[in-house]
């Protein structure tokens, strides 16, 4: 499969800083940038939520801003049907990114969890997840961390960002062992 699909998928609601959006946007592009160099064609999904969760275009999704909670479960149902709408895996390799601040109303998590795990998994060949912080903000384990990290090693790849030097390094950690991924 000489084609690619990646999707990313942000948190915008209020808690999500223009720094916040920032290292998320250089991450995305980094990712980019590596899908871009092993594959034909790369097509690229943007995914936004706070409690609901909607495809955008690049703008929208990196300058508009949102009130709202936040519902990660939204983002991967979306996720999932626009994959399966327009991305059929005998065509596509699938890969996503997730950033976010790590906030997720606490009813949603087991749906969020379920829909990960059954859902997005199985179909991609490469899951991360940032978490973006503020420079010197104390590092609290929070509910999305705690969620994926639930899933062990079949979960995502998953790194803590706060600055905009730690971005290259994160990535190149987190593919490292993902040199091989395209196939």
């Amino acid at each position: 499969v000489a084609q690619a699909v990646m999707f990313c998928l942000m948190d915008v609601s209020g808690s999500m800083s223009e720094h916040m959006k920032d290292i998320a946007k250089r991450f995305f592009m980094l990712l980019f940038v590596f899908l871009d160099r092993r594959y034909e064609q790369v097509e690229v999904v943007f995914i936004r939520h706070t409690d609901q969760a909607r495809e955008v275009d690049e703008e929208t999704f990196f300058h508009s801003r949102e009130t709202g909670g936040t519902r990660v479960s939204t983002a991967l149902a979306e996720m999932a049907r626009i994959a399966a709408e327009r991305y059929p895996l005998d065509l596509w390799n699938i890969y996503a990114a997730q950033a976010s601040d790590g906030d997720n109303e606490r009813g949603d998590n087991a749906q969020a969890i379920k829909m990960l795990r059954d859902a997005i998994l199985p179909i991609c060949q490469y899951f991360a997840y940032i978490e973006v912080a503020e420079p010197d903000h104390e590092a609290a384990t929070s509910s999305v961390w705690k969620m994926y990290e639930n899933l062990g090693e079949d979960g995502p790849a998953m790194r803590r960002v706060s600055t905009r030097q730690e971005i290259f390094p994160v990535f190149r950690d987190l593919f490292r062992a993902d040199e091989g991924a395209s196939s």
